[in-house]
């Protein structure tokens, strides 16, 4: 996910520049603090706001925490005995910036948890450069291990942990889909636990040989394809090129884990739109599941561009309630 600007705009012929991070001899970077602006959390049930959150840490020497997002009515209306189902939801960034509180994806969450009556976990995961893939992946199963075991009462008295679904916009999607492929493996130790499936939302994927997509917005301003190098670069382990299977989910036909998936019976939900450089590639991504015999619906847009659904409210309606058709049916 980046910022706006023209496609005449130099920043683009310098990825650094357009981020607004510089590069530090250590291999590190400096991100600059006003970029993405944060919100604070409103845990205070007597607070009149539609939706609460809190934070949780998960792991303090990773220092990775979550921020759960619960409909104020649940906690006012405390006879109720309808748990409600659960979003564990990683956000974007291309695995560099941005974090669970960042106001996009803070206000994304809270209206999701407002529209759909769920319950939602945003993962504060670790960032690329400092630590690259796949400790981003890791945080996350760590994240829904933690889920079965944790005493924090708002998941105890509110879920219905029976009712699960893995998402993320853009890299997080990219992160949804690799941890859903490593807890596959391990789902009776998850209990009680249980995925039905994946929403991945504009999923960040990419590849050696340019796409005819991502040759035809090679110079668009929300995504442009120098900058989609570079966090692939920085995120990436050292030495590995984007056919490497953190990036490229197609790569030697794909991942035996999906296989999994199959015999679990999980659903995949795969989102994007036709001004995003990256839709050929997440075309062919969904069309590697039907092959798979993976029950995938897939829904690409006209126009847009990439994660559109976080900025434009009437694009963010469409893609709800695309969301609700596909977990309750």
């Amino acid at each position: 996910m980046s910022g706006q600007t023209s496609s005449s705009n130099p920043t683009i012929a310098d990825p650094y520049q357009y981020l607004q991070i510089i590069p530090n001899p250590n291999g590190t970077i400096t991100r600059d603090p006003n970029r993405f602006p944060n919100s604070s959390p409103s845990p205070d049930p007597k607070n009149p706001t539609p939706v609460l959150s809190k934070d949780t840490v998960i792991n303090q020497s990773r220092k990775t925490w979550v921020r759960i997002f619960l409909p104020r009515q649940t906690i006012v209306d405390s006879s109720s005995t309808n748990k409600l189902p659960l979003i564990v939801y990683f956000h974007g960034g291309g695995f560099i910036n941005c974090s669970a509180s960042s106001t996009i994806f803070h206000d994304f969450c809270s209206k999701m948890t407002l529209d759909l009556q769920f319950v939602v976990v945003s993962v504060d995961y670790r960032l690329a450069p400092e630590h690259r893939l796949p400790a981003a992946y890791d945080d996350a199963v760590e994240v829904l291990r933690w889920i079965k075991t944790t005493q924090e009462d708002w998941l105890i008295e509110n879920v219905d942990y029976t009712r699960c679904f893995i998402m993320g916009s853009s890299a997080g999607a990219n992160i949804a889909f690799h941890a859903g492929l490593c807890v596959s493996q391990e789902v009776d130790n998850l209990v009680p636990l249980k995925i039905k499936g994946l929403i991945l939302h504009h999923p960040f994927i990419g590849g050696v040989q340019r796409t005819g997509s991502e040759m035809r917005l090679v110079d668009d301003p929300h995504l442009p394809q120098c900058v989609n190098d570079l966090m692939w670069n920085l995120a990436l382990p050292s030495g590995v090129d984007r056919d490497h299977e953190y990036c490229n989910p197609m790569v030697d036909g794909g991942s035996k884990l999906w296989e999994n998936l199959r015999l679990l019976g999980w659903k995949v939900l795969v989102t994007g739109c036709d001004g995003d450089p990256m839709i050929d590639r997440q075309m062919e991504f969904v069309n590697m599941l039907v092959t798979r015999d993976i029950k995938v619906l897939s829904h690409f847009s006209k126009g847009g561009y990439h994660v559109v659904e976080l900025k434009e409210p009437s694009k963010a309606k469409t893609l709800l309630v695309l969301m609700k058709d596909f977990m309750f049916n």
